[in-house]
């Protein structure tokens, strides 16, 4: 019987699809088989490169109720979060195109102001503020420039923060004394 003293070489793509099966969970006797490598190099490598199996994501728990009453509850929260985000749209398109601003929720008003500034030009612009101030709001001099323009967004949303302090509080879930 004559053994081959012929050195078996592979090439990196060879290595590299090895160590890709052997993280993803396979045998090292597999894959030196399939791809004609000596187990021993195969650890050797995996030792000197630093090969780590990689950890399977754990497998989602199953509720305490069960996936079909789990199930039932985050479809009738999806369909609140749904009708509650339709009927925010539905004041909002009202406020920007019929000019009620204050119907539309707090923190929702100084986008409403700043879109129908950029959207509807200065006249609204106008409009906007003279009614604000006839109307005695309490941003209705802070929202506007002495000439008539509008703050930046991120302005009119630090100074309605400023003016409803405890909505903001409640909104964010802090109890009261806490500093915003």
């Amino acid at each position: 019987m004559t053994y081959s003293t012929r050195a078996k070489f592979r090439s990196e793509e060879t290595w590299a699809e090895v160590r890709r099966c052997w993280e993803r969970g396979e045998t090292g006797a597999a894959l030196a088989r399939r791809y004609d490598v000596g187990l021993a190099n195969l650890w050797r490598r995996r030792a000197a490169e630093g090969w780590r199996r990689l950890r399977p994501d754990d497998p989602r728990p199953e509720p305490v109720e069960g996936w079909a009453r789990y199930a039932e509850i985050q479809r009738a929260a999806f369909a609140r979060r749904l009708s509650d985000a339709r009927d925010l749209a539905e004041c909002l398109v009202q406020a920007m195109t019929e000019e009620r601003l204050t119907q539309a929720p707090h923190w929702h008003i100084p986008w409403l102001y700043h879109w129908r500034a950029e959207h509807l030009g200065p006249e609204a612009t106008a409009r906007d503020r003279a009614r604000a101030i006839e109307a005695g709001h309490p941003w209705a001099e802070v929202f506007w420039r002495e000439d008539g323009t509008l703050r930046p967004l991120e302005t009119l949303d630090e100074e309605m923060a400023r003016l409803h302090p405890q909505e903001l509080r409640e909104e964010l879930g802090l109890p009261a004394g806490v500093e915003i």
